[in-house]
């Protein structure tokens, strides 16, 4: 029987929860922290997780995946979808439905680039932002100049 699990991603904190068809097998709270995220692996190795899911409206998913993506079968899933839960929020209820509407194979991961095309991309938009600032620098430069009289 296959487990899966749901993991509410947040800046502080993760919450997982790991079910199968016959229901929930363990949720848990962990901390962000390298060895906290090393440990998530472990409990989810310990339950012989087949697929993890995750949502996260900004970058807090990235270290999680990194440490999960060579372990098991991922998918960042789009928050809006996860948002359609009706009722009242909690995260273990987010995490939980996460994991339910993984099981039933209605999610659908987001395109995640793999490690090396993420560094290229970090690099270009760092290139690209040092650049925008030397242009900027020498347009005030050149306004400076003309303003002044000098040069």
């Amino acid at each position: 029987m296959n487990q899966y699990c749901g993991l509410d991603v947040h800046k502080d904190s993760v919450f997982a929860c790991i079910i199968n068809e016959s229901g929930v097998l363990k949720e848990q709270k962990f901390g962000t922290l390298t060895s906290d995220l090393y440990e998530l692996r472990s409990l989810l190795e310990q339950y012989d997780v087949y697929q993890v899911a995750m949502e996260s409206t900004s970058i807090y998913w990235i270290p999680i995946w990194r440490v999960l993506v060579d372990s098991f079968d991922l998918k960042l899933v789009n928050p809006l979808f996860i948002k359609q839960l009706p009722g009242r929020k909690t995260d273990v209820r987010d995490a939980h439905w996460i994991a339910l509407v993984l099981m039933k194979g209605l999610a659908y991961g987001s395109y995640v680039p793999d490690q090396q095309t993420q560094s290229l991309r970090q690099y270009e938009r760092r290139y690209s932002a040092l650049n925008k600032r030397i242009v900027h620098t020498e347009q005030c430069v050149g306004m400076f100049a003309q303003n002044d009289g000098t040069m």
